[in-house]
This record gives C-alpha cells, structure tokens and sequence, in this order.
C-alpha cells in the first residue's frame, strides 16, 4: 500500500498480538442492545469465540435446520458442506455507510459498531430469505475490558468474541483502539463474528460441534480453522458489499490482506485459525466473489484450509 497512517499499523498490531490476561474479569458494559434494535451497519483485531451445543428447535433435533420451503434440511456433515446459503448468490447490498469515526470519541465508537451491527442485520437477514430458512438477529454487547461470557473467559488476545450460548456478538473497546481507530478493520472484525451467527443459525456450527466433540487434537484444529478461515472470508464477502467507498478503498483493502498475510497467525499459539497467507487467501476469495458460496472451507481441498 502507497499511503496508510502509521496509526493503523499501531492499532491492528496491539489489537491482534495483545495479550491481554483478564480471564474472567467482569468489564464496564457500555451498551447491551439487541442486534435488531440498532439502526444500521481493523485488519483490525483478533478474533475469537467458544462454540457452544446449540439448544434444541422447535420441530427437530437439537440444531436441525427447519426450512420454510418445507425442504429437507441438510444434516450431518452437509449441514456445514452443502448449506442452502452456498446457492444465494452474491450477498445483498444494503448500502452501508456507517459513518465516520474520529479518535477518541467513545459515543462515535459506540455509535459505528452499532451502525455496522444494523447492516450485517439486514445483509444476512435478506440472504437467509433467499435460501428460505429462519433467521434471528444476535444481540450486541459493547464493553470495556474482558467479561466472562455463557461460553466462558474471555479468549486471551481478542477484541470481539461471539458466544453461541446467548447468540451474542460481544466487541470491546480497548484504549488504543479508541486512540487510533481503523474504521475498516473494525468493520472487518465485526463482520468476522457475526459470520460465527452465521454458521450458528444456518446449522454449520451444529456440524462443527458434533465433530469436534469426538475429535482428536489434530481434527480440531482443522475445524477449527473451517470455522475460522470461513468467518473471514464471509467477513470479506460483506465488505465487498462497501468496495471503492471511502470505508472499503482499494489501498486499505490491500494493505488489510497483506498484514494479515504477514501476521495473522501471530496472536495465536496454535494453528486454529490457519496460517497468514492462508487467511489472506480465504479473505481475496470471499471479497473478489462477494458469495457465501465461495466460502466454502467445509468442502474445499484440506491444503487450502492449512
């Protein structure tokens, strides 16, 4: 990239290599909203999440997709390889535009992440409508310092966490974030964790739960990676939606994919979120296809999901 501030390369190295050791701590909550009551829409920060088993539905074994078409719904490993969402096609536009967002000014943070929130809402919301399956928004928590979700602590090193249990998207707001906020790279990770509700509602997490549960060492961290490379690629599907505007511009966008190139797997001490380039890969896929269909880690060749 020709030109980016050197605050940006700050922010996205604090916010994915920070070790931050408060396991549990009980945080200052700044807002605690559901996702469908807001009004709209770094390389940014780490992300992480704790898969939880997901509570029983209406009509079905606990996790099975109840389609609205009166359809069959996938099950087993098709729920995550064969999901109705991979035939939608290129995921809906909903003009976002969250907004700017100056330095140090904690009610416009605020005010971004739920605006940012709102697009996912009704990005996915019109996708899920296209492949005629049920959909709820996740609710969004804003806070300060690491709290301890239904899934558990606070994952060491992440600024956005989503708990199945509560189907929530919990994002924190850490001092030099506040200092030198990336409005892309916050998008991208908020984008990041509400693909996890994603996998959440259309059944792939019921898959990758199952699977995980009677896996060895080496299998989980191949789901997990599936899970992960495949929410940054649907992250990168959403900010295609935003390409060229003042947000999502060419020369941020590559120096996005090239950082985490360099340095995505360096706030992570084992191989479950996959490796830079292969995070690269997955993110210069999802964003030149703009389809969930090309996001497809369940099905793709294990080199590729590394």
């Amino acid at each position: 990239m020709t030109s980016v501030p050197t605050g940006k390369l700050a922010v996205i190295v604090a916010a994915v290599v920070a070790l931050s050791l408060a396991l549990g701590a009980l945080g200052a909550v700044l807002a605690d909203v559901p996702a469908d009551q807001v009004t709209r829409t770094p390389a940014g920060s780490a992300a992480g999440e704790r898969p939880a088993s997901p509570p029983p539905q209406p009509g079905g074994k606990a996790g099975q997709d109840s389609r609205r078409d009166g359809g069959s719904a996938p099950q087993g490993a098709a729920l995550a390889t064969a999901s109705p969402l991979y035939r939608t096609g290129r995921l809906t536009d909903v003009n976002c535009r969250p907004g700017r967002l100056p330095a140090g000014d904690m009610a416009s943070y605020r005010r971004f992440l739920i605006r940012v929130t709102s697009c996912l809402n009704r990005a996915w919301a019109a996708q899920f409508r296209k492949a005629a399956m049920p959909f709820t928004k996740p609710r969004l928590r804003i806070i300060t310092r690491p709290v301890q979700t239904p899934c558990g602590a606070w994952n060491r090193g992440a600024d956005g966490v989503y708990c199945s249990t509560d189907r929530t998207i919990y994002l924190m707001i850490g001092k030099e974030q506040l200092r030198n906020p990336f409005p892309l790279g916050i998008t991208r990770l908020v984008a990041h964790e509400y693909g996890h509700h994603v996998q959440q509602m259309s059944g792939i997490w019921q898959y990758y739960w199952a699977a995980r549960t009677i896996a060895g060492m080496t299998r989980r961290l191949q789901l997990s990676r599936n899970s992960e490379l495949q929410a940054e690629c649907l992250s990168a599907v959403f900010m295609s939606t935003m390409k060229d505007t003042p947000l999502v511009t060419g020369d941020d966008w590559a120096y996005t994919v090239d950082w985490f190139r360099k340095n995505g797997a360096k706030g992570w001490p084992q191989n479950d979120h996959g490796r830079g380039p292969t995070q690269a890969a997955w993110m210069t896929r999802g964003f030149a296809k703009g389809t969930p269909g090309a996001c497809n880690t369940w099905a793709a060749d294990p080199r590729n999901v590394t």
